[in-house]
């Protein structure tokens, strides 16, 4: 058998709703699906959601809708998927990189010091592996030194802080529904703002920004096509009846694995007053990681290393930086492991058993 990262699963219920999908006729962006979707993800996080084709659309329209522009400079999380900062690049502007601390999220003090030097328009915040960073210190700093908040929440769908879903704090938020994630609907996300006017503009924009007041494409400025599939948001449909069983399942395989490996491990930690969704388990070891990749490669088990810090990265040459180095040190010692949610606990004592044969 073989041991994915995080494999689709699905609700059972998929087929019925695309089937519906089908013979309605609505297969091109929008429908009826397209906006169950909205108005589910709404109830479930309590923040209005525009469906769109990713979560980098939606972190994109966010900077647009904000006036980020190729003078500004934009803080984001170092340690962190490239998505977290291309959207600032497609906008022109600056990243200013912003190392983790000892919880693995993006670090208060080393955001406060790019902040009083860089003066940044904007903050994106990545909440990484399905868990939450220090949101309300982060939004504190944002506040008082007048930089919008981003959060980057496309992998912590379902995860909260002080009881309130991750994504719902900062002027925009996204959540990612692509093929690996909890929530997916083979490729997606969605945007999310309190701010309804704010979200309105962004919801113009990623339909090719067609005025709606007239009849006919009047168009004031330049748009994208962002808009979500009426056949994905089927799928989304689905997946939503079920997405408080599946971070059960994956906060369930972390406590697995921390049976198993808590002699031979340490794993991310989760913030006091948070529930993360656990979305992949990732820990790190006294050795390579990589002797431990390559290995269990060969027995049809898939891990792979922690973020590569956006710093080392060649496409981030020349950019500034803040931290202490901490997401280095995870990158050269972590892994993240196989977290599917139709594992059991026998299939993550095979995996441990075979990272210890390593060890």
């Amino acid at each position: 058998m073989r041991y994915y990262l995080s494999p689709p699963h699905q609700s059972g219920r998929e087929l019925i709703y695309l089937q519906e999908a089908l013979e309605s006729n609505y297969i091109a962006p929008l429908g009826p699906f397209v906006d169950r979707f909205e108005k589910e993800i709404k109830t479930y996080v309590g923040s209005n959601a525009l469906a769109l084709c990713s979560a980098t659309a939606g972190l994109h329209l966010a900077l647009r809708v904000l006036g980020i522009e190729e003078s500004d400079k934009v803080a984001v999380s170092d340690f962190t998927f490239v998505a977290s900062l291309n959207p600032i690049l497609y906008q022109k502007a600056t990243p200013v990189l912003i190392d983790c601390d000892e919880t693995w999220q993006i670090d208060p003090n080393a955001l406060e010091e790019a902040l009083q030097k860089e003066r940044p328009k904007a903050v994106i915040v990545t909440h990484i592996y399905g868990q939450s960073a220090k949101i309300d210190t982060i939004k504190e700093l944002c506040d008082h030194y007048g930089s919008y908040l981003i959060e980057d929440a496309a992998e912590a769908l379902g995860s909260k802080f002080l009881d309130r879903h991750t994504g719902t704090f900062g002027t925009f938020g996204v959540y990612s529904f692509n093929g690996n994630k909890l929530l997916t609907t083979g490729g997606g996300g969605v945007l999310v703002s309190s701010d309804e006017e704010l979200l309105e503009r962004a919801r113009v924009l990623s339909a090719q920004a067609k005025d709606p007041k007239y009849p006919w494409y009047e168009h004031a400025t330049y748009g994208y096509n962002y808009r979500l599939s009426n056949i994905l948001a089927a799928i989304g449909v689905a997946q939503m009846e079920v997405i408080e069983e599946r971070i059960a399942k994956k906060r369930q395989i972390f406590e697995w694995y921390q049976e198993e490996l808590q002699e031979y491990a340490t794993f991310m930690p989760q913030i006091p007053q948070s529930h993360g969704n656990r979305w992949l388990t990732t820990a790190i070891f006294d050795i390579d990681p990589l002797k431990i990749y390559h290995k269990l490669q060969t027995l049809g088990i898939e891990t792979r290393p922690l973020w590569k810090p956006m710093h080392l990265q060649p496409l981030c040459k020349g950019l500034r930086w803040y931290g202490q180095g901490i997401g280095q040190e995870l990158f050269a010692r972590g892994l993240c492991l196989p977290s599917g949610t139709q594992m059991e606990q026998e299939d993550v004592a095979i995996v441990a058993k075979e990272i210890k044969r390593c060890l």
